[in-house]
Protein backbone atom coordinates (compact mmCIF):
# COMPACT_ATOMS: atom_id res chain seq x y z
CA UNK A 1 0.00 0.00 0.00
CA UNK A 2 1.16 3.42 -0.58
CA UNK A 3 -0.11 6.56 0.61
CA UNK A 4 -0.44 7.97 -2.83
CA UNK A 5 -3.67 5.26 -3.51
CA UNK A 6 -4.49 4.74 0.70
CA UNK A 7 -7.62 2.24 0.29
CA UNK A 8 -10.08 3.96 1.63
CA UNK A 9 -13.01 6.28 -0.02
CA UNK A 10 -13.05 8.55 3.24
CA UNK A 11 -9.87 9.88 3.23
CA UNK A 12 -10.48 13.34 4.57
CA UNK A 13 -11.93 16.27 1.77
CA UNK A 14 -9.12 18.75 0.60
CA UNK A 15 -6.76 16.79 2.64
CA UNK A 16 -3.56 16.05 -0.15
CA UNK A 17 -1.81 12.44 0.04
CA UNK A 18 1.59 14.27 -0.40
CA UNK A 19 3.27 17.52 1.55
CA UNK A 20 6.71 19.39 0.86
CA UNK A 21 7.47 22.29 2.50
CA UNK A 22 9.13 21.32 5.44
CA UNK A 23 12.59 20.72 5.07
CA UNK A 24 13.80 24.13 7.26
CA UNK A 25 14.83 24.62 10.34
CA UNK A 26 12.67 23.85 13.50
CA UNK A 27 12.91 27.04 14.90
CA UNK A 28 12.13 28.64 11.87
CA UNK A 29 8.11 28.49 13.21
CA UNK A 30 9.21 30.32 16.15
CA UNK A 31 10.41 33.29 13.98
CA UNK A 32 7.07 32.84 11.31
CA UNK A 33 4.81 33.26 14.46
CA UNK A 34 6.95 36.52 15.83
CA UNK A 35 7.22 38.15 11.73
CA UNK A 36 3.28 37.54 10.85
CA UNK A 37 1.46 37.62 15.01
CA UNK A 38 4.68 39.48 17.29
CA UNK A 39 1.29 41.07 19.68
CA UNK A 40 -0.45 37.75 19.60
CA UNK A 41 -0.56 35.97 23.05
CA UNK A 42 1.63 32.64 22.70
CA UNK A 43 2.22 30.94 26.74
CA UNK A 44 -0.04 31.89 29.75
CA UNK A 45 0.78 31.18 32.89
CA UNK A 46 -1.13 31.63 36.14
CA UNK A 47 -2.39 34.66 34.40
CA UNK A 48 0.65 36.44 33.11
CA UNK A 49 0.98 36.12 29.45
CA UNK A 50 4.11 36.44 26.86
CA UNK A 51 3.46 37.14 23.31
CA UNK A 52 5.36 35.45 20.74
CA UNK A 53 7.82 38.80 20.02
CA UNK A 54 8.95 38.42 23.83
CA UNK A 55 8.81 34.71 23.75
CA UNK A 56 11.39 34.91 20.33
CA UNK A 57 13.32 37.89 21.92
CA UNK A 58 14.28 35.67 25.00
CA UNK A 59 15.07 32.62 22.67
CA UNK A 60 17.10 34.85 20.37
CA UNK A 61 19.23 35.96 23.97
CA UNK A 62 19.43 32.09 25.07
CA UNK A 63 21.03 31.43 21.99
CA UNK A 64 23.48 34.05 22.19
CA UNK A 65 24.01 33.20 25.76
CA UNK A 66 24.93 29.33 25.06
CA UNK A 67 27.22 30.48 22.20
CA UNK A 68 29.27 32.62 24.53
CA UNK A 69 29.30 29.90 26.81
CA UNK A 70 31.18 27.81 23.76
CA UNK A 71 28.27 25.65 23.06
CA UNK A 72 28.52 25.02 19.00
CA UNK A 73 26.29 22.77 16.32
CA UNK A 74 25.78 19.36 17.42
CA UNK A 75 26.03 19.96 21.11
CA UNK A 76 23.76 18.82 23.45
CA UNK A 77 21.64 20.97 25.86
CA UNK A 78 19.01 19.22 28.22
CA UNK A 79 15.99 20.74 29.74
CA UNK A 80 14.95 19.39 32.84
CA UNK A 81 11.67 21.41 33.50
CA UNK A 82 7.55 20.80 33.41
CA UNK A 83 5.58 22.51 31.50
CA UNK A 84 6.56 26.35 32.37
CA UNK A 85 6.64 29.10 30.17
CA UNK A 86 10.56 29.20 30.16
CA UNK A 87 10.07 25.93 28.08
CA UNK A 88 9.65 27.50 24.61
CA UNK A 89 12.41 30.25 24.74
CA UNK A 90 14.88 27.77 25.70
CA UNK A 91 13.87 25.12 23.63
CA UNK A 92 13.69 27.25 20.67
CA UNK A 93 17.38 29.10 22.12
CA UNK A 94 19.19 25.83 22.04
CA UNK A 95 17.85 25.22 18.24
CA UNK A 96 18.95 28.57 17.84
CA UNK A 97 21.98 27.97 18.56
CA UNK A 98 22.75 25.09 16.26
CA UNK A 99 22.72 22.42 19.82
CA UNK A 100 20.16 19.55 20.14
CA UNK A 101 17.81 19.61 22.83
CA UNK A 102 17.77 16.59 25.13
CA UNK A 103 14.46 16.38 26.87
CA UNK A 104 14.23 15.31 30.33
CA UNK A 105 11.28 13.44 32.29
CA UNK A 106 11.06 16.50 35.54
CA UNK A 107 10.24 13.28 38.13
CA UNK A 108 13.26 11.55 37.53
CA UNK A 109 15.40 10.71 40.22
CA UNK A 110 18.91 12.14 40.31
CA UNK A 111 20.27 8.50 39.63
CA UNK A 112 18.05 8.47 36.22
CA UNK A 113 19.02 12.52 35.53
CA UNK A 114 22.74 11.25 35.58
CA UNK A 115 22.38 8.33 33.45
CA UNK A 116 20.73 10.09 30.70
CA UNK A 117 23.14 13.63 30.65
CA UNK A 118 25.75 10.83 30.27
CA UNK A 119 23.98 8.78 28.11
CA UNK A 120 23.34 12.06 25.75
CA UNK A 121 27.07 14.05 26.23
CA UNK A 122 24.94 16.73 27.59
CA UNK A 123 27.17 20.03 27.92
CA UNK A 124 24.86 22.16 29.31
CA UNK A 125 21.66 22.24 31.38
CA UNK A 126 18.62 23.83 32.32
CA UNK A 127 16.53 23.38 35.61
CA UNK A 128 14.05 24.74 37.76
CA UNK A 129 14.56 26.48 41.32
CA UNK A 130 12.77 24.42 43.18
CA UNK A 131 12.97 22.31 46.42
CA UNK A 132 12.90 18.84 44.57
CA UNK A 133 14.27 19.72 41.18
CA UNK A 134 16.88 21.52 41.80
CA UNK A 135 18.36 18.97 44.42
CA UNK A 136 18.16 16.09 41.56
CA UNK A 137 20.08 18.67 39.21
CA UNK A 138 22.74 19.22 41.81
CA UNK A 139 23.05 15.61 42.27
CA UNK A 140 22.55 14.18 38.97
CA UNK A 141 25.30 16.66 37.00
CA UNK A 142 28.07 15.12 39.42
CA UNK A 143 30.68 12.89 37.13
CA UNK A 144 28.36 13.85 33.79
CA UNK A 145 29.93 16.54 30.96
CA UNK A 146 27.31 19.19 31.86
CA UNK A 147 29.78 22.31 32.49
CA UNK A 148 26.56 24.93 32.74
CA UNK A 149 23.84 25.07 34.73
CA UNK A 150 20.92 27.34 34.33
CA UNK A 151 18.38 27.34 37.17
CA UNK A 152 14.92 28.90 36.27
CA UNK A 153 12.41 30.50 39.15
CA UNK A 154 8.66 31.71 37.97
CA UNK A 155 8.81 34.86 39.95
CA UNK A 156 9.68 36.93 36.83
CA UNK A 157 6.78 35.03 34.84
CA UNK A 158 3.94 35.62 37.26
CA UNK A 159 1.63 39.00 37.07
CA UNK A 160 3.84 41.61 39.26
CA UNK A 161 0.91 41.66 42.12
CA UNK A 162 1.15 37.89 42.47
CA UNK A 163 4.73 37.94 41.86
CA UNK A 164 5.47 40.17 44.09
CA UNK A 165 3.17 38.94 47.04
CA UNK A 166 4.18 35.28 46.46
CA UNK A 167 7.82 36.78 47.27
CA UNK A 168 6.66 38.37 50.68
CA UNK A 169 4.69 35.44 51.45
CA UNK A 170 6.92 32.63 50.47
CA UNK A 171 4.80 30.71 48.13
CA UNK A 172 6.46 30.93 45.11
CA UNK A 173 8.71 27.66 45.22
CA UNK A 174 12.53 27.88 45.30
CA UNK A 175 15.62 25.66 46.13
CA UNK A 176 17.08 28.59 48.95
CA UNK A 177 20.67 27.40 47.93
CA UNK A 178 22.54 27.11 44.52
CA UNK A 179 25.79 25.94 43.84
CA UNK A 180 28.92 27.52 43.46
CA UNK A 181 29.01 28.67 39.79
CA UNK A 182 25.27 28.05 38.98
CA UNK A 183 23.45 30.74 36.85
CA UNK A 184 20.27 32.08 37.15
CA UNK A 185 17.73 32.59 33.99
CA UNK A 186 16.94 36.06 34.54
CA UNK A 187 20.06 37.05 34.75
CA UNK A 188 21.49 35.41 31.39
CA UNK A 189 18.30 36.33 29.67
CA UNK A 190 19.28 40.08 30.75
CA UNK A 191 23.22 39.99 29.98
CA UNK A 192 22.80 38.52 26.53
CA UNK A 193 21.84 39.71 23.33
CA UNK A 194 18.85 39.25 21.30
CA UNK A 195 21.64 38.03 18.13
CA UNK A 196 21.80 34.20 17.81
CA UNK A 197 24.92 32.97 16.05
CA UNK A 198 24.46 32.13 12.24
CA UNK A 199 24.62 28.65 12.11
CA UNK A 200 23.73 26.61 8.73
CA UNK A 201 21.65 23.81 9.62
CA UNK A 202 21.09 21.19 7.16
CA UNK A 203 17.03 19.55 7.94
CA UNK A 204 16.96 16.52 7.09
CA UNK A 205 20.54 15.51 8.19
CA UNK A 206 20.99 17.58 11.76
CA UNK A 207 19.48 16.42 15.09
CA UNK A 208 17.09 18.96 16.75
CA UNK A 209 16.13 16.47 19.17
CA UNK A 210 17.25 13.00 20.93
CA UNK A 211 14.20 12.20 23.29
CA UNK A 212 14.42 9.40 25.19
CA UNK A 213 11.98 6.14 25.26
CA UNK A 214 9.95 5.38 28.49
CA UNK A 215 12.65 2.70 29.27
CA UNK A 216 9.15 0.50 29.52
CA UNK A 217 10.59 -2.52 28.07
CA UNK A 218 14.37 -1.83 28.98
CA UNK A 219 16.71 0.48 29.44
CA UNK A 220 15.89 3.84 28.07
CA UNK A 221 17.15 5.17 24.73
CA UNK A 222 17.39 7.80 22.97
CA UNK A 223 15.65 8.63 19.46
CA UNK A 224 17.48 10.97 17.47
CA UNK A 225 15.53 12.96 15.76
CA UNK A 226 16.26 15.85 12.89
CA UNK A 227 14.51 19.33 12.55
CA UNK A 228 13.13 17.84 9.71
CA UNK A 229 11.35 15.25 11.26
CA UNK A 230 9.54 17.57 13.43
CA UNK A 231 8.77 20.19 10.78
CA UNK A 232 7.10 17.30 8.53
CA UNK A 233 4.86 16.25 11.05
CA UNK A 234 3.69 20.02 11.92
CA UNK A 235 3.43 20.31 8.22
CA UNK A 236 0.94 17.23 7.96
CA UNK A 237 -0.97 17.56 10.57
CA UNK A 238 -1.72 21.14 9.39
CA UNK A 239 -3.06 19.85 6.35
CA UNK A 240 -4.92 17.27 8.30
CA UNK A 241 -6.54 18.78 10.39
CA UNK A 242 -10.54 19.93 9.91
CA UNK A 243 -12.25 21.18 12.33
CA UNK A 244 -16.03 22.50 12.37
CA UNK A 245 -15.41 26.64 13.91
CA UNK A 246 -19.49 27.45 13.86
CA UNK A 247 -22.23 25.18 13.70
CA UNK A 248 -23.40 24.54 10.22
CA UNK A 249 -19.98 25.16 8.36
CA UNK A 250 -18.33 22.47 6.57
CA UNK A 251 -14.90 21.37 8.24
CA UNK A 252 -11.77 24.07 7.42
CA UNK A 253 -8.21 24.46 8.41
CA UNK A 254 -7.11 25.09 11.04
CA UNK A 255 -7.47 29.03 12.23
CA UNK A 256 -4.78 30.57 12.77
CA UNK A 257 -3.32 34.05 14.45
CA UNK A 258 -4.73 33.28 17.52
CA UNK A 259 -8.24 32.21 17.08
CA UNK A 260 -7.05 28.74 18.78
CA UNK A 261 -6.31 27.74 22.28
CA UNK A 262 -4.23 24.59 23.28
CA UNK A 263 -4.38 23.05 26.47
CA UNK A 264 -0.49 21.98 27.49
CA UNK A 265 -1.77 19.28 29.88
CA UNK A 266 0.40 16.64 28.70
CA UNK A 267 4.32 16.82 29.16
CA UNK A 268 6.79 19.10 26.40
CA UNK A 269 9.67 16.83 27.56
CA UNK A 270 7.45 13.76 25.72
CA UNK A 271 7.28 14.30 22.17
CA UNK A 272 3.42 13.99 22.07
CA UNK A 273 2.77 17.05 24.56
CA UNK A 274 5.39 18.82 22.30
CA UNK A 275 4.79 18.29 18.89
CA UNK A 276 0.90 18.72 19.50
CA UNK A 277 0.61 21.07 21.89
CA UNK A 278 3.85 23.50 22.19
CA UNK A 279 4.97 23.15 18.90
CA UNK A 280 1.81 22.96 17.11
CA UNK A 281 0.39 26.17 19.12
CA UNK A 282 3.22 28.54 17.69
CA UNK A 283 3.14 27.25 14.16
CA UNK A 284 -0.34 28.32 14.14
CA UNK A 285 -0.20 31.58 16.03
CA UNK A 286 -2.26 29.90 19.16
CA UNK A 287 -2.20 30.65 22.59
CA UNK A 288 -1.02 27.90 24.69
CA UNK A 289 -1.51 27.39 28.36
CA UNK A 290 1.24 26.39 30.31
CA UNK A 291 0.20 23.69 33.09
CA UNK A 292 3.13 22.19 35.21
CA UNK A 293 0.93 19.72 37.15
CA UNK A 294 -2.12 18.67 35.30
CA UNK A 295 -3.09 16.29 38.40
CA UNK A 296 -3.31 19.81 40.91
CA UNK A 297 -6.40 20.14 42.92
CA UNK A 298 -8.55 18.41 45.49
CA UNK A 299 -9.38 16.19 44.27
CA UNK A 300 -7.23 15.83 41.41
CA UNK A 301 -7.30 17.19 38.30
CA UNK A 302 -9.66 20.26 39.75
CA UNK A 303 -7.14 23.01 39.09
CA UNK A 304 -6.94 22.20 35.42
CA UNK A 305 -10.77 22.23 34.65
CA UNK A 306 -10.38 25.81 36.02
CA UNK A 307 -8.39 26.71 33.38
CA UNK A 308 -10.17 25.39 30.73
CA UNK A 309 -13.33 27.32 32.44
CA UNK A 310 -10.88 30.97 32.52
CA UNK A 311 -8.73 30.34 29.55
CA UNK A 312 -11.44 28.56 27.14
CA UNK A 313 -8.91 26.08 24.98
CA UNK A 314 -10.17 24.76 21.47
CA UNK A 315 -8.40 22.13 21.17
CA UNK A 316 -6.79 19.69 23.96
CA UNK A 317 -4.16 16.86 23.03
CA UNK A 318 -4.28 14.36 26.02
CA UNK A 319 -3.70 10.27 27.06
CA UNK A 320 -6.84 8.15 27.57
CA UNK A 321 -6.12 8.70 31.52
CA UNK A 322 -6.70 12.59 31.04
CA UNK A 323 -10.24 11.74 29.55
CA UNK A 324 -10.76 9.29 32.21
CA UNK A 325 -9.91 11.71 35.15
CA UNK A 326 -12.17 14.66 32.90
CA UNK A 327 -15.22 11.91 32.45
CA UNK A 328 -15.11 10.68 35.86
CA UNK A 329 -14.40 14.05 38.00
CA UNK A 330 -16.80 14.48 40.69
CA UNK A 331 -16.90 18.43 39.95
CA UNK A 332 -17.19 18.04 36.55
CA UNK A 333 -20.88 19.47 36.10
CA UNK A 334 -19.18 22.69 37.83
CA UNK A 335 -17.13 23.61 35.05
CA UNK A 336 -18.12 25.06 31.38
CA UNK A 337 -15.84 22.70 29.56
CA UNK A 338 -17.61 23.62 26.23
CA UNK A 339 -14.80 25.89 24.59
CA UNK A 340 -13.32 22.63 23.63
CA UNK A 341 -13.72 22.00 20.11
CA UNK A 342 -11.00 18.50 19.38
CA UNK A 343 -9.24 16.54 21.55
CA UNK A 344 -6.37 14.54 19.99
CA UNK A 345 -5.84 10.94 22.05
CA UNK A 346 -2.61 9.24 21.62
CA UNK A 347 0.26 7.83 23.85
CA UNK A 348 -2.05 4.47 24.48
CA UNK A 349 -5.37 2.98 22.91
CA UNK A 350 -8.67 5.28 23.31
CA UNK A 351 -11.44 2.70 25.03
CA UNK A 352 -14.17 3.74 22.93
CA UNK A 353 -16.35 3.56 26.19
CA UNK A 354 -14.46 6.20 27.78
CA UNK A 355 -14.41 8.40 24.24
CA UNK A 356 -18.38 8.10 24.00
CA UNK A 357 -18.29 9.47 28.35
CA UNK A 358 -16.05 12.28 27.46
CA UNK A 359 -17.53 13.52 24.25
CA UNK A 360 -21.33 12.77 26.10
CA UNK A 361 -20.22 15.20 28.81
CA UNK A 362 -17.88 17.93 27.03
CA UNK A 363 -19.62 18.30 23.22
CA UNK A 364 -16.21 17.96 22.12
CA UNK A 365 -14.82 15.60 19.52
CA UNK A 366 -12.06 13.33 20.31
CA UNK A 367 -10.13 12.09 17.10
CA UNK A 368 -7.25 9.17 17.73
CA UNK A 369 -3.99 9.16 16.27
CA UNK A 370 -1.08 6.62 16.73
CA UNK A 371 2.40 7.17 16.88
CA UNK A 372 5.61 6.58 19.06
CA UNK A 373 9.28 8.64 20.33
CA UNK A 374 10.62 7.35 17.11
CA UNK A 375 8.57 9.00 15.15
CA UNK A 376 8.27 12.85 16.75
CA UNK A 377 5.95 11.28 16.94
CA UNK A 378 2.45 11.35 14.76
CA UNK A 379 2.26 8.40 12.01
CA UNK A 380 -1.28 8.07 11.78
CA UNK A 381 -4.47 10.25 12.49
CA UNK A 382 -8.02 9.56 12.18
CA UNK A 383 -10.48 12.01 10.34
CA UNK A 384 -10.69 14.91 12.84
CA UNK A 385 -14.80 15.10 12.49
CA UNK A 386 -17.36 12.49 13.41
CA UNK A 387 -18.43 11.94 10.04
CA UNK A 388 -15.89 9.54 8.95
CA UNK A 389 -13.92 9.40 12.13
CA UNK A 390 -14.05 5.72 12.98
CA UNK A 391 -13.89 5.03 17.27
CA UNK A 392 -11.37 2.47 18.35
CA UNK A 393 -8.88 2.63 15.13
CA UNK A 394 -6.15 5.30 14.73
CA UNK A 395 -7.40 6.07 11.07
CA UNK A 396 -5.11 6.71 8.25
CA UNK A 397 -1.16 7.60 7.47
CA UNK A 398 -0.40 11.10 7.40
CA UNK A 399 0.22 12.50 3.99
CA UNK A 400 3.45 11.11 2.44
CA UNK A 401 3.65 8.16 5.37
CA UNK A 402 3.30 4.78 4.16
CA UNK A 403 2.16 1.98 6.66
CA UNK A 404 2.73 -1.89 5.82
CA UNK A 405 1.37 -4.44 8.10
CA UNK A 406 4.42 -7.26 8.96
CA UNK A 407 4.09 -10.91 9.90
CA UNK A 408 5.09 -10.77 13.80
CA UNK A 409 7.40 -13.48 13.66
CA UNK A 410 9.90 -12.16 10.96
CA UNK A 411 8.76 -8.72 10.38
CA UNK A 412 9.70 -9.73 6.84
CA UNK A 413 6.47 -10.61 4.61
CA UNK A 414 3.32 -8.30 4.05
CA UNK A 415 0.20 -9.42 5.61
CA UNK A 416 -2.79 -9.17 3.54
CA UNK A 417 -5.52 -6.45 4.39
CA UNK A 418 -7.41 -7.37 7.26
CA UNK A 419 -5.04 -9.71 8.99
CA UNK A 420 -3.08 -8.79 12.50
CA UNK A 421 0.62 -8.41 12.21
CA UNK A 422 3.67 -5.79 13.13
CA UNK A 423 3.01 -2.21 12.19
CA UNK A 424 5.80 -0.86 10.51
CA UNK A 425 6.10 3.20 8.95
CA UNK A 426 7.79 4.83 6.76
CA UNK A 427 8.05 8.39 6.37
CA UNK A 428 9.52 11.81 6.92
CA UNK A 429 9.36 11.60 10.38
CA UNK A 430 10.75 8.96 11.39
CA UNK A 431 14.22 9.11 13.37
CA UNK A 432 17.56 8.53 12.39
CA UNK A 433 18.02 6.00 14.96
CA UNK A 434 18.98 5.16 18.05
CA UNK A 435 21.81 7.27 20.04
CA UNK A 436 25.10 5.74 19.74
CA UNK A 437 23.26 2.70 19.67
CA UNK A 438 23.85 1.40 16.08
CA UNK A 439 22.69 -2.21 16.60
CA UNK A 440 19.49 -1.63 18.14
CA UNK A 441 19.06 0.99 15.20
CA UNK A 442 19.90 -2.26 13.00
CA UNK A 443 17.36 -3.96 14.81
CA UNK A 444 14.12 -2.13 14.07
CA UNK A 445 14.19 -1.23 10.54
CA UNK A 446 13.76 -3.29 7.56
CA UNK A 447 14.13 -2.34 4.01
CA UNK A 448 11.01 -3.42 1.78
CA UNK A 449 11.08 -2.04 -1.81
CA UNK A 450 13.99 0.19 -1.33
CA UNK A 451 12.41 2.22 1.37
CA UNK A 452 13.26 1.77 5.31
CA UNK A 453 10.74 1.11 7.72
CA UNK A 454 10.53 1.39 11.25
CA UNK A 455 9.22 -1.89 13.07
CA UNK A 456 7.07 -0.21 15.87
CA UNK A 457 6.37 -3.62 18.46
CA UNK A 458 2.63 -2.97 17.77
CA UNK A 459 0.04 -5.53 16.50
CA UNK A 460 -2.48 -4.26 14.16
CA UNK A 461 -4.23 -4.48 10.65
CA UNK A 462 -5.76 -2.34 8.15
CA UNK A 463 -9.43 -3.27 8.02
CA UNK A 464 -11.72 -3.16 4.98
CA UNK A 465 -12.59 0.30 5.03
CA UNK A 466 -8.47 1.39 4.96
CA UNK A 467 -8.31 2.58 8.79
CA UNK A 468 -5.55 0.78 11.07
CA UNK A 469 -6.39 -0.38 13.95
CA UNK A 470 -3.98 -1.21 16.88
CA UNK A 471 -4.85 -4.55 18.93
CA UNK A 472 -2.06 -4.60 21.14
CA UNK A 473 1.72 -4.32 22.17
CA UNK A 474 3.36 -7.21 20.43
CA UNK A 475 5.57 -8.25 23.91
CA UNK A 476 1.95 -7.82 25.61
CA UNK A 477 -0.11 -10.30 24.28
CA UNK A 478 -0.71 -12.85 26.30
CA UNK A 479 -0.63 -16.54 25.13
CA UNK A 480 -3.72 -18.42 27.11
CA UNK A 481 -3.48 -22.44 26.24
CA UNK A 482 -2.27 -21.61 22.46
CA UNK A 483 -5.01 -18.84 22.04
CA UNK A 484 -3.73 -15.05 21.43
CA UNK A 485 -5.09 -12.93 24.26
CA UNK A 486 -5.02 -8.56 23.48
CA UNK A 487 -5.23 -7.14 26.59
CA UNK A 488 -6.84 -4.18 24.83
CA UNK A 489 -9.51 -6.37 23.60
CA UNK A 490 -10.41 -7.02 27.53
CA UNK A 491 -10.02 -4.02 28.50
CA UNK A 492 -12.04 -1.94 25.95
CA UNK A 493 -14.78 -4.56 27.44
CA UNK A 494 -13.83 -3.93 31.44
CA UNK A 495 -14.39 0.08 30.18
CA UNK A 496 -18.33 -0.59 29.20
CA UNK A 497 -18.51 -1.60 32.86
CA UNK A 498 -20.85 1.60 34.02
CA UNK A 499 -18.56 1.16 37.53
CA UNK A 500 -14.97 0.92 36.14
CA UNK A 501 -13.14 4.06 36.02
CA UNK A 502 -9.90 2.49 34.65
CA UNK A 503 -8.68 -1.16 33.93
CA UNK A 504 -5.59 -3.16 33.60
CA UNK A 505 -5.06 -6.67 31.86
CA UNK A 506 -2.02 -8.67 32.20
CA UNK A 507 -0.55 -11.84 31.16
CA UNK A 508 0.41 -14.04 34.57
CA UNK A 509 1.86 -17.72 34.82
CA UNK A 510 -0.38 -20.64 34.72
CA UNK A 511 0.43 -24.17 34.64
CA UNK A 512 -2.20 -25.52 32.51
CA UNK A 513 -2.72 -22.80 30.29
CA UNK A 514 0.95 -21.35 30.29
CA UNK A 515 -0.47 -18.16 30.80
CA UNK A 516 -3.85 -17.16 32.41
CA UNK A 517 -5.11 -13.54 32.62
CA UNK A 518 -5.55 -10.88 34.93
CA UNK A 519 -7.20 -7.94 35.39
CA UNK A 520 -6.73 -5.07 37.47
CA UNK A 521 -9.98 -2.75 37.95
CA UNK A 522 -9.57 1.12 39.40
CA UNK A 523 -13.34 1.75 39.96
CA UNK A 524 -15.49 5.58 39.22
CA UNK A 525 -15.11 7.49 42.52
CA UNK A 526 -18.11 6.70 45.10
CA UNK A 527 -18.05 3.57 43.68
CA UNK A 528 -18.16 -0.14 45.00
CA UNK A 529 -18.11 -3.89 43.30
CA UNK A 530 -16.84 -7.13 43.69
CA UNK A 531 -15.22 -10.07 41.84
CA UNK A 532 -18.20 -12.01 41.21
CA UNK A 533 -19.81 -9.02 39.67
CA UNK A 534 -17.16 -8.42 37.19
CA UNK A 535 -17.01 -12.40 36.40
CA UNK A 536 -20.25 -12.16 35.36
CA UNK A 537 -20.06 -9.20 33.27
CA UNK A 538 -17.29 -11.00 31.36
CA UNK A 539 -19.28 -14.03 31.10
CA UNK A 540 -21.72 -12.37 29.13
CA UNK A 541 -19.37 -10.08 27.37
CA UNK A 542 -16.31 -12.31 26.07
CA UNK A 543 -14.92 -15.87 25.21
CA UNK A 544 -13.95 -18.41 28.21
CA UNK A 545 -10.27 -17.56 27.43
CA UNK A 546 -10.41 -14.36 27.41
CA UNK A 547 -11.82 -13.93 30.48
CA UNK A 548 -9.86 -12.44 33.32
CA UNK A 549 -8.95 -15.72 35.63
CA UNK A 550 -8.12 -13.37 38.65
CA UNK A 551 -9.56 -10.03 39.28
CA UNK A 552 -7.73 -7.43 41.68
CA UNK A 553 -9.47 -3.63 42.57
CA UNK A 554 -7.00 -1.08 43.37
CA UNK A 555 -7.54 2.19 44.55
CA UNK A 556 -4.97 3.55 41.79
CA UNK A 557 -3.41 1.88 38.46
CA UNK A 558 -0.08 2.81 38.24
CA UNK A 559 0.44 5.40 35.16
CA UNK A 560 3.83 6.84 33.49
CA UNK A 561 4.36 10.95 33.89
CA UNK A 562 2.23 11.17 30.58
CA UNK A 563 -0.27 8.61 31.67
CA UNK A 564 -0.10 5.56 29.85
CA UNK A 565 -1.27 2.43 31.83
CA UNK A 566 1.92 0.51 33.18
CA UNK A 567 1.07 -2.69 32.44
CA UNK A 568 4.87 -3.59 32.69
CA UNK A 569 4.81 -2.68 36.44
CA UNK A 570 1.42 -4.87 36.92
CA UNK A 571 3.39 -7.92 35.09
CA UNK A 572 6.65 -7.23 37.24
CA UNK A 573 4.72 -7.63 40.11
CA UNK A 574 3.08 -10.36 39.75
CA UNK A 575 5.77 -12.50 38.63
CA UNK A 576 7.86 -11.48 41.53
CA UNK A 577 5.06 -13.19 43.29
CA UNK A 578 5.17 -16.21 41.34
Amino acid sequence: MTTAHWPTKNWPEGVPHGIGDYDMPLFQVMDDAARDYPNQTYTIFNDASRTFAQVKDTADRIAHFLHAKGIRKGDRVAIFLPNLPHYPAIFFGILKAGAVCVTCNPLYTPSELNYQLKDAGARALFCMDHPQFYPTTEKAVQGTGVETVVVCNVKSYLPWLKGFLGGILGKIPHAGRHAPGHLMFDDIVAGAQPAPPAVDIDPTEDLALIIYTGGTTGVPKGAALTHSNFMYDLTAMSAWLRLVHEDGQAPEAVRKGGYHCYLGVLPWYHSFGMTCAMLSACASGSRLICVPDPRAGDPPFTEVLRLVQKHRPTLMPAVPTIFVAFANHPLLDQFDLTSIMGCFSGGAPLPPEVCKQFEEKTGAVIFEGYGLSETAPVATVNPTFAATRKIGSIGFPLPGTDIKILDAETSQIEMPQGEDGEVAICGPQVMQGYWNRPDETAEVFREIDGRRYFLTGDIGHVDEDGYVTITDRKKDMILVGGFNVYPREVEDILFTHPKVAIAAVVGVPDAKSGESVKAFIQLKPGETGTEEELREFCKANMAGYKRPKMIEFRDTIPVSNVGKVLRRVLRDEERGKA
